[in-house]
């Protein structure tokens, strides 16, 4: 009997801590920034009710252009959580995800230097539910982001991108 007991303690304990890992705390501050622009976006449109979290990655590349700058590709999936938008939650990283809901597939690009990002070229931030996802959208995503390395002369973000 007690034996029984502390399998099921144990087995408890390993589903919380499994579930208390966020693949957010992962990323680096440099990818964290990104997701964060996306999220804030995501979260500043009326039409969108409750709270997303980072799911995971998809795709990540970044070129050093020098002098400290780089510029970072990062293809993902948000989630939505069962916390509304505007609840007093102080910590939606906290808010459990919801299953009865699309995901929402991300792709940003962006300059940073000194580990902050830059106002130019503008960071490019497109989020849609993955559903509505086109062939066409992710051709202009990427050409997008080709062109934000290629007319400042660093080599193109998507070339490094082998997935």
């Amino acid at each position: 009997m007690a034996a029984g007991l502390l399998l099921l303690i144990c087995a408890g304990a390993a589903l919380y801590s499994a579930e208390a890992h966020d693949p957010y705390n992962d990323l680096s501050d440099n990818y964290k920034r990104g997701v964060d622009l996306a999220m804030e976006q995501l979260n500043s449109h009326p039409g969108v009710h409750h709270h997303f979290r980072f799911f995971k990655s998809l795709d990540k590349s970044e070129i050093e252009a020098g002098f400290g700058a780089q510029y970072l590709y990062h293809h993902f999936f948000l989630k939505p959580t069962r916390c509304a938008k505007r609840t007093t939650e102080s910590d939606p990283q906290r808010c459990p995800f919801r299953n009865d809901r699309p995901l929402m597939d991300c792709a940003v690009c962006y300059k940073t230097l000194a580990e902050q990002i830059e106002a130019r070229p503008m960071p490019y931030i497109h989020c849609i539910q993955k559903p509505r996802l086109t062939v066409e959208m992710r051709t202009t995503r990427t050409e997008h982001c080709k062109k934000m390395s290629y007319n400042s002369g660093a080599p193109t973000l998507l070339a490094l991108a082998t997935g």
